[in-house]
């Protein structure tokens, strides 16, 4: 079971940017399909980005344009480069890993919009 470790969170301006990273271990990383996922204040948890372990990428339509998902298989790192910031991106940010029924989750970070 990989382990994962959220970092990159704090608060920002509307329209600032934020960079989150997402470290994982335990486990061969390059074969993990990979994922951010965001929850806000009294709302379900939702995907915010994905990248497939052969680098293949889909987003949100809250976000497109505005974030993007990579990865660093030699670093064992996911990142999620956040963009144009907006109020409603506040949440805490949680990294998820995913292969067959093996399934990680990161304890989040919170991210904070300022308007």
């Amino acid at each position: 079971q990989v382990q994962l470790v959220e970092s990159g969170g704090g608060l920002v301006q509307a329209g600032g940017s934020l960079r989150l990273s997402c470290v994982a271990s335990g486990s061969v990383f390059s074969v993990y399909d990979m994922a951010w996922y965001r929850q806000a204040p009294g709302k379900q948890r939702e995907l915010v980005a994905a990248i497939s372990s052969v680098g293949s990428t889909n987003y949100a339509d809250s976000v497109k344009g505005r974030f993007t998902i990579s990865r660093d298989n030699a670093k064992n790192t996911v990142y999620l480069q956040m963009n144009s910031l907006k109020p409603e991106d506040r949440a805490v940010y949680y990294c998820n890993a995913k292969r067959g029924w093996r399934e990680s989750w990161g304890q989040g970070t919170q991210v904070t919009v300022s308007s």
